[in-house]
């Protein structure tokens, strides 16, 4: 019964989640089918809509979605200074799109830790 009520929250708070982040009910309903099929990870975002912090127990090839956010901070500092717009103020969608991405790296492992390796952001030596 607990884990019904804990699905059931975590659900309007994805739900809750698209809204901020601009996302459509298409995109609520993958993303959503998408977790409940990655135990751990739903668990992780279970946790986190229930406790507002991160367990940090879900890990695809060692990388947690506090590491997805960073990668997603960085690249985004990079869009800045293309002038491109993105998550400015949008915690809600950041987080969103964090966890669309872990699920995103559990099927493509590979090719996200390519991406997260190839650019970041603009506060390293020699950026200019």
């Amino acid at each position: 019964m607990r884990e019904d009520r804990e699905r059931e929250a975590a659900w309007r708070f994805a739900a809750d989640l698209c809204r901020l982040a601009d996302q459509d009910a298409v995109f609520l309903e993958q993303f959503w089918t998408s977790l409940c099929r990655e135990e751990e990870i739903l668990e992780e975002f279970c946790y986190y809509a229930e406790n507002r912090q991160f367990a940090c127990k879900a890990s695809v090839r060692g990388c947690t979605v506090i590491d997805i956010m960073v990668w997603q901070i960085d690249h985004f500092k990079a869009q800045l200074d293309r002038g491109e717009p993105g998550m400015r103020d949008n915690g809600g969608k950041m987080l969103l799109l964090a966890f669309d991405t872990m699920l995103k790296m559990k099927r493509e492992p590979e090719r996200y830790l390519r991406m997260m390796q190839q650019e970041t952001g603009t506060d390293y030596p020699d950026k200019y």
